[in-house]
């Protein structure tokens, strides 16, 4: 326990100053979490042809291994750092600072983090983020805020992410805004598929209203 206690005041301090570089630079870092397969890429790749051409783009990729995802963002010419935990269950602050240091964003710029797929270890790091989204498909069932709290409950936003499957799949979207909602009374909600395009709109809005 004490172990665990140091690792994330340590983190603590350098999600700080990751914050004081981001502010300092105009940066609007935002960390996205989920279980794997939830759509976290698909979606990062909807905002980078969105909202790309408007602003500065970086994004920063986290998996246990390959570059398969930072190489679907490569491919909509944003540029992209792919960082691999290994047998580490998520990013945290020192992995940020040394991706940003290779990224070297620009003033202003949009800072995309997709965080390693997993709805626990990820709750716990600040990466000194402006704002955290947790990506929930329809697949996945409506009890995960309530079996995660952790995740959901540091969220600023759920993206209820698939919607195209709900004809296909026993998922409640009302069951699964009131779990939320137990866990984190304020939390945002939006319903989103990137195959018909639905609440794209709103998700590119949500992430320009955070710059």
């Amino acid at each position: 326990m004490r172990l665990e206690r140091d690792v994330l005041a340590k983190n603590d301090r350098l999600a700080a100053r990751n914050r004081a570089f981001f502010d300092a630079r105009q940066i609007a870092a935002f960390n996205f979490t989920s279980a794997p397969g939830a759509g976290k890429t698909t979606l990062l790749q909807s905002v980078i042809k969105q909202i790309g051409g408007r602003f500065p783009l970086a994004v920063i990729e986290g998996d246990q291994e390959t570059d398969r995802d930072a190489e679907r963002i490569r491919s909509t010419g944003a540029p992209v750092v792919q960082i691999n935990t290994r047998t580490g269950c998520h990013l945290d602050a020192q992995m940020v600072n040394a991706a940003v240091t290779a990224l070297d964003p620009p003033r202003g710029a949009l800072l995309l983090i997709e965080n390693v797929g997993n709805l626990v270890c990820p709750a716990l790091f600040d990466l000194g983020e402006r704002a955290k989204a947790v990506i929930l498909s329809v697949t996945e069932g409506e009890d995960k805020p309530l079996k995660y709290p952790a995740t959901f409950h540091h969220a600023d936003l759920m993206v209820l992410n698939k919607i195209d499957l709900l004809p296909y799949v026993p998922f409640s979207m009302e069951l699964a805004r009131e779990n939320a909602r137990r866990v984190q009374p304020d939390i945002e909600i939006l319903e989103i598929s990137c195959t018909t395009g639905a609440g794209l709109e709103q998700w590119n809005d949500w992430i320009q209203r955070h710059l």
